[in-house]
């Protein structure tokens, strides 16, 4: 258990490292690749989740799939919090190691670019704040992407996951990320909002923990139990 917990801790890491580090990439003043946009970003969300899984291997990399994995028989109860502790924990060392890389950045950003913004390079936030219909976005994002990655998992072909979810992550992130920013997984934006609180940062937001925790904390957990139900009811899958 040691060693999976390891692997979830570092696959975690290793998604952050990708997914804030392109945020920072394409905001934050004096970087190459600014200015780059949304398929730029949501790109490297998708690539960076497949190389984090093809590293990794049998990963959940998120507490809702965590959940699901659990509700379908095919991980111990026991193992939820371990599992979703060392995620979170993943997320929060990848963020300060992106933090890290763009100091730099960071310091040449202060005066130019609003607080709310720089917390959005760690976690997500809502294009128009509305709890209830933010809730459901992220609740139904969730339910398609673990929905999906349980279809996916069924193809026993080598190297058909980790393309197969970064492609899942991809058109989700097109589609449905708008409203958002679809999280749609606790350790990627807790994670990263807990080591936005506690670096230190110039001129820093709140980190809006009732969104934090009611949108992406409460939502996706939601999503996966729906979809678990769903793929097993409609599909027989576990």
């Amino acid at each position: 258990m040691l060693h999976q917990l390891i692997a979830e801790f570092m696959g975690t890491a290793l998604m952050i490292i990708f997914g804030v580090g392109v945020h920072c990439s394409t905001v934050l003043k004096g970087t190459k690749y600014r200015g780059s946009g949304h398929i730029f970003a949501i790109t490297t969300w998708g690539f960076g989740i497949s190389i984090a899984l093809f590293i990794f291997g049998n990963v959940c990399i998120n507490p809702a799939m965590v959940l699901a994995q659990c509700l379908l028989g095919n991980l111990p109860w026991v193992d939820f919090i371990p599992y979703s502790v060392a995620e979170v924990l993943g997320g929060v060392i990848g963020s300060v190691i992106v933090w890290i890389m763009y100091a730099d950045h960071f310091k040449a950003s202060a005066d130019e670019i609003s607080p709310i913004t720089i917390r959005n390079l760690f976690c997500t936030s809502p294009a128009v704040r509305n709890l209830p219909r933010n809730f459901f976005v992220e609740f139904f994002d969730t339910f398609i992407f673990i929905s999906g990655i349980l279809a996916i998992s069924t193809v026993k072909t080598g190297g058909v996951v980790p393309i197969g979810v970064g492609l899942l992550v991809w058109a989700i992130g097109m589609g449905l990320g708008g409203p958002t920013g679809f999280a749609m997984n606790l350790a990627r934006d807790m994670g990263p909002r807990i080591a936005h609180a506690i670096l230190p940062i110039a001129n820093k937001a709140d980190s809006d923990w009732q969104y934090g925790i009611l949108v992406p904390g409460i939502a996706p957990f939601v999503g996966a139990a729906c979809a678990a139900w769903f793929m097993h009811g409609f599909f027989g899958i576990n």
